[in-house]
């Protein structure tokens, strides 16, 4: 059984207590520390797989442990909690995200228990580890699948670019969380195996659908770990070839995060993927501390809005501004822009006014299996004959 352990720091002993009461009816290990030394130490002698720590402390603040975290490569799920407001408690989760954390929630204080339990129960480790070996095994068992999420334009409600989601049906397990074993892969060395798989079996679509007439763009998801391997744009330009696929007709996304580090190798290797002809998005744009640094200085040909920005676009003003302000730029600068996370019509009516490109959601569709998406594309041209795009999903 995997244990779930968590480390706590609070300079209020009454707070830390209640966290590690609650934590233990939830089925946790936890132990409290009082002090930055015995943080650093039971860190590194216990190593906790959570952490809930306060913001601000006498002599002590959560930037200064989000730094040692970072600096230790923690794989802790890290929570913060604090008494300041809820920028703050933001500013201090998109700070551990970008030092490379696992930032797992935000707790406000006063804490109330039920919001407490419900996260930590949340975060728990599963009874069965997904491990390296069943990753291992999954990649190369056929475990692995994809489902596709349409892009649809927002001029004319165009469908043909699809962006390309990878799922894992364990045989005990049932359906393992992207989330879960695409941070395991990166952990234990597996990703280019992994993306090579998403890779086959995306390219292996679009040649599919090219074949039966439709033309078909698709969208896969890469990570920064992938741009250490100077082949990995060789690697990728082979598997094009093999499938009978153009680079052209893929786009390779990258969250903004993952394209601040390591900056000559990611130069290089965004570059050549370029050179080879395949698009390049920077997904989750707006998220991280060095956006207009990463357009300036790196070959993308995409913008995708994160999706929190699109879903507040209709009730906050400062989430409208962003968004106006992020295509306004992209189209200045010759980029098409994406916005991801729009699931409903007042957001798509907005998205269009404000002549964004395109857009993906819930309220066009979920992820869909690959012989579905045709049928779905098809079902959607039907509506917009009808004149009909705006009243919900198409019929699959």
């Amino acid at each position: 059984m995997a244990a779930n352990r968590l480390l706590i720091i609070d300079d209020e002993p009454a707070i830390a207590a209640l966290v590690a009461k609650v934590a233990k009816t939830c089925g946790y290990e936890a132990t409290i520390a009082g002090s930055g030394e015995e943080f650093q130490a039971r860190h590194r002698d216990w190593t906790p797989t959570h952490v809930i720590m306060d913001l601000q402390m006498p002599g002590l603040d959560g930037v200064e442990l989000i730094r040692f975290l970072a600096g230790e490569k923690s794989r802790a799920q890290v929570m913060v909690m604090s008494g300041f407001d809820a920028r703050v408690l933001e500013s201090a989760r998109r700070l551990g995200t970008e030092r490379g954390l696992t930032m797992a929630g935000t707790l406000a204080k006063p804490i109330r228990v039920a919001d407490l339990q419900k996260m930590l129960d949340g975060l728990k480790i599963p009874d069965q580890v997904i491990d390296e070996a069943a990753l291992r095994a999954a990649i190369a068992g056929g475990q692995l699948s994809l489902l596709y999420q349409p892009k649809v334009r927002l001029d004319n409600f165009a469908v043909s670019r699809f962006e390309a989601l990878v799922r894992w049906q364990h045989p005990q397990r049932g359906m393992v969380s992207p989330d879960e074993f695409i941070s395991l892969a990166e952990r234990v060395g597996l990703i280019d195996d992994l993306t090579r798989e998403v890779a086959r079996l995306a390219f292996a679509q679009i040649a599919a659908w090219r074949g039966q007439g439709h033309e078909i763009e698709v969208a896969i998801n890469i990570s920064g770990k992938n741009l250490s391997a100077v082949d990995f744009a060789d690697g990728l330009a082979r598997q094009c070839e093999q499938q009978g696929v153009q680079p052209g007709w893929v786009t390779l996304e990258l969250t903004e995060t993952a394209a601040g580090a390591n900056a000559a190798d990611v130069i290089d290797i965004l570059t050549r993927l370029r050179l080879k002809g395949f698009q390049l998005s920077i997904d989750d744009f707006g998220t991280g501390f060095s956006s207009l640094v990463q357009l300036h200085r790196l070959p993308f040909s995409e913008i995708k809005i994160d999706r929190e920005f699109v879903r507040g676009c209709t009730t906050s003003e400062e989430d409208r501004v962003i968004v106006r302000t992020i295509v306004d730029m992209a189209h200045n600068l010759g980029l098409t822009v994406v916005a991801e996370g729009a699931e409903d019509r007042p957001t798509v009516e907005f998205l269009a006014q404000h002549r964004c490109d395109l857009c993906q959601g819930f309220f066009f569709s979920r992820p869909l299996a690959a012989d579905k998406a045709v049928s779905w594309t098809d079902g959607m041209a039907e509506r917009v004959a009808a004149g009909k795009a705006l009243e919900g999903r198409a019929a699959v």
